[in-house]
């Protein structure tokens, strides 16, 4: 098993413990409802401390029920992760496409250099100058300056 592979495993394990310890442990089993969210443990502990508390702002919107409140929380946390994900991928691509042309110009390069140096020692000259990939034609064919 490569090293990776060990890592990927050991991460899906920490995620599924995470998922399932919280059920099997019974944690919340004293509270009417067990898995709230943060705002309304919040809003709970507010009120007990000072019950005359009134909120600076209300909710632009307030869904109808709770399931189209969750709906809507998995909605957004879809898209934020489609839109990482993204980034992540275009940024990956875009290094291994400069990586690749790198290589590619390093290929070049030392195909060229080994080209001029064979055509060195024959004494050709001009066909080196043209093997050149980035010299331009005009570049080429002028005469060199002594």
């Amino acid at each position: 098993m490569s090293r990776n592979a060990k890592i990927n495993a050991l991460l899906l394990f920490v995620v599924a413990a995470l998922a399932v310890l919280p059920l099997a442990l019974g944690l919340g089993d004293h509270k009417e409802e067990p898995f709230t969210g943060a705002d309304s443990e919040a809003e709970t502990a507010i009120t007990e401390i000072r019950p005359d508390y009134e909120p600076w702002f209300s909710p632009l919107y307030e869904p109808p029920s709770g399931e189209i409140e969750s709906a809507l929380f998995a909605l957004q946390a879809a898209l934020g992760a489609g839109v990482l994900a993204y980034y992540f991928g275009l940024h990956r691509g875009r290094r291994q496409g400069e990586l690749r042309a790198l290589a590619q110009r390093d290929t070049t390069t030392s195909t060229t250099a080994r080209t001029s140096r064979s055509s060195e020692k024959t004494g050709n000259t001009e066909n080196a100058a043209r093997s050149h990939p980035s010299e331009s034609a005009s570049e080429a064919s002028a005469p060199e300056r002594t």
